[in-house]
């Protein structure tokens, strides 16, 4: 069952010709802009890894990947959720050093996903990931980070503009930042869902970064899933800013430091993934043989659809969609691509 939102009177600011070439100049600047503030190198990522390897993003542990053999050997293969741990095998294989990183275009099948308007079974975005020293494993390096990708929205957003004006009517976004960790948010909202928590503070503060999720919180729950084996649970967050149009929280990223030896030895346990530790890229991290890191996902059509003021993420990729949507996207004068 789709759960589609239609806001009352959209119009899409930009033609559907005009939308496709603002795609291309958003990229172009924004990969240019992140690259330099962080200093990233761009590098070729892989579409599947084998399924034995333990490089693919589990997510929240119940979604299922898409999987196939290849003829000769008949190897296993899994369509990648995300690059979330093969970039910092990559780091160490290709040798980068302590204040440099990559970046990559990462493309996804996620098919069990919900559909709605910020949600598709195609998942593209930027990857990427940094070499760092243990002594930068904290919030204020984690924060220092998150404002430099900020920082890099903002200025993408000024020079989209400066192309296409009538973008004008859309507030800009705000550059200052509000941190704030999961369970101050629940402090904050305790009736509230989650979700809910999340709609609340971007209405009252439209640029958001709320930190410190996965752990249970003092209700018991988590603010959300995430995977034990690569953000570091004490040092990660999700950048979120409020859409106007749908009248939301939008999550642009997820992010953060990633597990030390230690820190992955504890939420394994947590988990209840022990049985992960035999595997290839955990056996390596838990002895120690892979550097220190700090990395996250942006996503790029999210990206377009924020800074274009799109009602559905359909306007700015091409996915596969349920009739349902199709039919009232069309109804309501969207172009689903």
């Amino acid at each position: 069952m789709s759960r589609l939102t239609i806001p009352e009177d959209y119009k899409p600011l930009l033609s559907t010709y005009d939308t496709q070439k603002a795609i291309g100049l958003i990229h172009r600047v924004f990969e240019r802009d992140l690259s330099i503030a962080l200093r990233l190198s761009r590098v070729s990522a892989p579409l599947f890894v084998e399924s034995g390897s333990g490089l693919n993003d589990d997510l929240n542990g119940v979604e299922r990947p898409v999987e196939f053999t290849i003829k000769e050997g008949g190897n296993s293969c899994q369509i990648v959720h995300s690059l979330a741990k093969w970039k910092r095998w990559a780091l160490k294989r290709y040798e980068f050093h302590v204040g440099k990183g990559l970046y990559t275009d990462m493309n996804a099948v996620r098919r069990d996903e919900d559909l709605d308007n910020l949600h598709s079974i195609y998942v593209d975005q930027w990857d990427w990931e940094k070499v760092i020293n243990v002594e930068d494993r904290n919030l204020d390096y984690l924060k220092e980070t998150v404002r430099y990708i900020i920082k890099a929205v903002c200025d993408t957003e000024d020079e989209l503009r400066d192309h296409y004006p009538q973008l004008e009517v859309l507030k800009k976004k705000d550059r200052n930042v509000f941190f704030i960790t999961s369970q101050e948010l629940e402090d904050m909202f305790p009736d509230l869902t989650p979700k809910e928590r999340e709609n609340a503070i971007c209405k009252q503060h439209p640029t958001v970064c709320i930190m410190q999720i996965g752990g249970a919180l003092a209700s018991g729950k988590p603010h959300d899933g995430r995977a034990p084996d690569y953000d570091d649970w004490d040092l990660n967050c999700d950048i979120l800013f409020y859409n106007e149009v749908l009248d939301c929280a939008f999550e642009l990223s997820s992010m953060g430091i990633r597990v030390s030896p230690e820190s992955l030895d504890r939420q394994l346990s947590i988990a209840g993934c022990d049985n992960r530790r035999g595997l290839p890229f955990h056996k390596a991290l838990l002895a120690g043989e892979l550097p220190y890191t700090i990395g996250g996902g942006i996503g790029q059509s999210r990206l377009c659809m924020l800074l274009m003021g799109n009602a559905h993420i359909g306007e700015v990729q091409s996915s596969v969609w349920d009739e349902e949507t199709r039919t009232r996207c069309a109804q309501a004068g969207i172009m689903i691509l």
